[in-house]
């Protein structure tokens, strides 16, 4: 599919005028429906945004930061596309929304003592559905806190970087990890230690790894993650890894197959090496609809 095809099935009715915006530029976005919509936004905790002029006319181009003037300080912003006359919520995700809604990523400017945005990167918000042969297992992400680590694993994740990968290591009651393109290699010594060729800073956050988040594996230095990532299993045993390994999404569908692969019958405990590793057939990167919306997140404690 063409690049610009593919970026229009994606951001459907909202299309930016790009990704990627300097603070000194207008986040525009064009308005691709039949008929005027009224824009709405949150922040990623569901907190609405106030608005300005906020009715717009199909095929006009709306100036965000305008509208929406928060947008224009650090944080993580939701923005939705509303049928004209529908009532707005007071706060939360919209019911009746059209299109895919946009994730606003306004990243924070680390060398300035004032808050102010470095840069903003506008992108479809997204879930994933990992096909395995366990079952079928759908995750949302904490893009607010570990946006660089969500972009790479939904970026590996495009490409079918995880296609045909395996869980390789299994410890029962703790985690399932996967992610590595050595995991199934010939050589044992050799599983666990492959990546993409690169690493990824660490975004060490306040999400608990409770059962079903997602967090991503490293050595021992705290900046050597990759490809590499787990699911927990059972918060008594994974607590010791919080704000010590970067959670970045959680498990909202398929519990059921991750805690199958968490049962595997284990020939070698040191590795956790199951004895037939469960495969990830595909990982599906899907644009968030009406239909299918697991955002904004609830929060999540460590004790629910």
């Amino acid at each position: 599919m063409h690049a610009a095809t593919l970026l229009s099935v994606l951001f459907s009715v909202l299309m930016p005028a790009k990704m990627w915006f300097a603070p000194s530029q207008p986040i525009n976005v064009t308005i691709q429906a039949d008929k005027q919509v009224i824009l709405y936004a949150t922040d990623f905790t569901g907190k609405k945004l106030d608005a300005k002029n906020n009715t717009v006319a199909p095929g006009a181009v709306a100036n965000v930061t305008t509208i929406f003037p928060a947008v224009g300080t650090p944080g993580t912003y939701i923005l939705y596309a509303l049928p004209d006359g529908s009532t707005i919520p007071d706060s939360g995700a919209p019911k009746n929304f059209v299109g895919t809604p946009l994730l606003i990523e306004a990243l924070p400017d680390r060398n300035s003592q004032a808050p102010a945005v470095d840069v903003t990167h506008v992108l479809p918000l997204q879930y994933a559905v990992m096909t395995t042969d366990a079952g079928p297992i759908s995750a949302m992400f904490y893009y607010d806190v570990a946006p660089n680590t969500v972009n790479n694993f939904l970026g590996l994740a495009s490409e079918g970087y995880y296609d045909g990968l395996v869980f390789h290591r299994v410890v029962p009651g703790f985690v399932i990890q996967g992610g590595d393109p050595l995991g199934a290699d010939a050589d044992p010594n050799r599983r666990g230690t492959g990546g993409p060729g690169y690493t990824i800073n660490a975004e060490f956050n306040d999400h608990p790894h409770l059962e079903g988040v997602l967090s991503m594996a490293r050595a021992t230095d705290p900046n050597s993650a990759g490809s590499q990532f787990f699911v927990c299993l059972d918060y008594a045993q994974t607590k010791q890894l919080d704000q010590q390994y970067t959670a970045f999404g959680r498990v909202f569908d398929g519990m059921d197959a991750v805690k199958k692969i968490g049962g595997s019958k284990i020939v070698d405990d040191q590795r956790g090496a199951p004895e037939t590793p469960t495969v990830i057939q595909h990982v599906d990167v899907l644009p968030v609809t009406p239909d299918h919306d697991p955002y904004p997140p609830a929060p999540v404690t460590a004790n629910p």
